[in-house]
C-alpha cells in the first residue's frame, strides 16, 4: 500500500510541475548565404521574451563539406535556452554529417518531445524534397503514441507542403496524417520567407530567416526578413505572434502565403 500511495504521489507531482501554459520561440534558418551578424542579434532579442525552450526548422551551419563541418560546429554559440532543432540540408547531406548533427545538437535527424500540454514531432527531409515513406511512418507512429497530448506541432526543415498550402488542396499524405491525429501546426524553414496557410484547421507556416540571406523582392511585405516567431500556448491552442528583428510585430493571422495580407491594429 505505501508503494501504490509512493507511486500516486510522484505522479502527482509530475503533474503539478508540468505547466500547463507557456511561452516558446520558433526559428528560422541561419546559414544559407549567411548574413553575418544577424543570428547573433536574433538570439539576443528572443532571449529577452524569455521564452521556455525554442524549436528551430535547421541550417545551423553552411555546411555541404566533410572536412570542414565539425569546424562548423564548434562555431555555434551554446544557446541559454533548451533549443530543439531540425535537421537542414546544410546540416545534414551525408552520413558524416548526420552524425555530427546528433553530435552537436543532441538528437538524432528524428525525434519527438512534450513540453507541457504540447507535443513536437521533428521530422528530418535534409536530403530530399519529399518526405520519404519511412518518415511518414515515423510520423504516424509518433503521433499514435502520444495521442493524449491535446497541441501537436509539426517542425521539418523543408516545407515538402508548400505547393499544396499554397492551392489549398488536402488531399496528400501529410495533411491526411495531421488530420487523423489532431496535429495543429505544421512549421519548416528553407526558403527563407514567411507564409502562413490553413488547410482544414490545420496551420502550415513558412518562417522568416533568421540569418539565411533574403531572396526575391527582400520586401518586407512579401515575407522577407530577419525575425523569429513568439508563441504562447496551452491546451486549447497557440497565439503566435510574428516578430520582425528590431522593428514590427504583426499576428500569424495578418499573414497569408504571398506576404502581409493587413496589419495589426
Amino acid at each position: 500500500m505505501k508503494l501504490i500511495w509512493a507511486a500516486a504521489l510522484a505522479a502527482f507531482i509530475a503533474i503539478a510541475q508540468t505547466p500547463q501554459s507557456f511561452r516558446f520561440v520558433l526559428l528560422g534558418d541561419r546559414t544559407g548565404e549567411t548574413v553575418p551578424g544577424i543570428y547573433a542579434a536574433v538570439w539576443k532579442e528572443l532571449t529577452a521574451e524569455k521564452p521556455a525552450i525554442v524549436v528551430g526548422v535547421g541550417d545551423t551551419i553552411q555546411g555541404l563539406n566533410d572536412a570542414t563541418a565539425e569546424a562548423e560546429w564548434k562555431q555555434i554559440p551554446h544557446p541559454p535556452i533548451p533549443f530543439y532543432q531540425a535537421p537542414g540540408n546544410h546540416d545534414i547531406w551525408s552520413e558524416a554529417s548526420e552524425k555530427l548533427f546528433t553530435k552537436y545538437t543532441g538528437h538524432p535527424p528524428h525525434y519527438s518531445f512534450d513540453y507541457g500540454p504540447a507535443h513536437f514531432t521533428i521530422l528530418d527531409n535534409s536530403r530530399s524534397d519529399q518526405f520519404s515513406a519511412a518518415e511518414m511512418t515515423y510520423l504516424e507512429d509518433d503521433l499514435k503514441g502520444h495521442a493524449d497530448q491535446p497541441l501537436k506541432f509539426i517542425v521539418s526543415h523543408r516545407p515538402s507542403w508548400i505547393f499544396n498550402a499554397v492551392i489549398g488542396n488536402p488531399d496528400f499524405e501529410l495533411q491526411h496524417i495531421a488530420k487523423k491525429y489532431g496535429v495543429r501546426f505544421i512549421v519548416a524553414g528553407h526558403v527563407h520567407k514567411l507564409a502562413h496557410a490553413e488547410i482544414e484547421g490545420v496551420t502550415y507556416i513558412s518562417m522568416q530567416s533568421a540569418g539565411g540571406h533574403l531572396r526575391d523582392s527582400a520586401r518586407y511585405e512579401d515575407g522577407w526578413f530577419f525575425g523569429y516567431d513568439v508563441i504562447e500556448a496551452d491546451a486549447h491552442g497557440a497565439a503566435i505572434q510574428i516578430k520582425e528583428m528590431g522593428g514590427r510585430t504583426t499576428n500569424l493571422s495578418d499573414w497569408g502565403v504571398a506576404g502581409l495580407i493587413r496589419h495589426s491594429p
